[in-house]
């Protein structure tokens, strides 16, 4: 029994290690840096609590949210396709794999002017950028999941005169759900570390034009406090993430 409560409260002793270690490194910093005192724990706490009780704060965060979602939707209308194509077609996958792991390693960031120059300024660029960060996993971790099928499946199917879509719809999708997810989930940490920067690009409001607000107006203790606002809902839709993988494998 006690064991096992030590294991439950390791988490709580890493949380209570950091804030310990924050709140030295900023102690050090504000001797020689006096305005590094307005990062430390109870102004940052404090700012966090004035944010939590202004409306606007939270429109920051649904629209950076409604940014994730739509990024991501594109990303797996494109995705899965793709990757679906590239594990069943053995010349697709060879012709577009050199492509594929060539566009992957390009930061998303590099397209900014790019995409500005050509979608304008707003929602639809960061649309883009988002979108093109997620759509690799997904992609790679579909064609992963397609090759990983049971042969016997495809040829038994192939016996009944299934259909390609019928193949696809019944067979495929069923057997390589839980690939997709496990893409998604990676999409998803990506898309929400690229959504900071990519919203400091021609918006008004977003969690990642709150921080270059902050920055701005010198109000660290708020920049402090998005920043653990920003960590803590990437945690969340990690887990949801996870949830719904465990929930699809049945994996308690």
């Amino acid at each position: 029994m006690t064991h096992r409560l030590i294991n439950r409260m390791l988490p709580l002793y890493g949380l209570a290690f950091a804030l310990l270690g924050w709140w030295l490194g900023v102690s050090l910093l504000a001797h020689t840096l006096p305005i590094a005192s307005s990062l430390g724990p109870i102004p940052t706490f404090e700012a966090l609590q004035r944010l939590l009780q202004d409306g606007y704060f939270y429109d920051h965060i649904q629209l950076s949210l409604q940014r994730v979602w739509v990024g991501l939707l594109f990303a797996v209308l494109i995705g899965i396709p793709l990757g679906i194509l590239t594990g069943m077609s053995r010349c697709f996958a060879r012709a577009s794999s050199p492509l594929f792991q060539f566009m992957r390693m390009i930061s998303p960031l590099s397209w900014m002017p790019i995409a500005v120059m050509v979608l304008g300024v707003g929602n639809a660029p960061v649309y883009f950028l988002l979108a093109f960060a997620a759509i690799w996993p997904i992609l790679l971790n579909t064609a992963t999941g397609v090759g990983q099928l049971d042969k016997n499946w495809l040829l038994l199917s192939q016996s009944l005169s299934a259909t390609r879509s019928e193949l696809v719809l019944r067979l495929v999708l069923p057997g390589i759900t839980a690939h997709i997810l496990t893409g998604v989930r990676l999409a998803i940490g990506i898309i929400w570390i690229v959504l900071v920067p990519a919203e400091m690009l021609g918006v008004t409001a977003g969690l990642g034009y709150f921080i270059l607000d902050t920055r701005d107006r010198l109000a660290y203790d708020e920049l402090m406090a998005g920043i653990l606002v920003i960590g803590l809902i990437g945690f969340l839709l990690d887990w949801f993430a996870r949830w719904l993988y465990r929930l699809w494998t049945h994996d308690r």
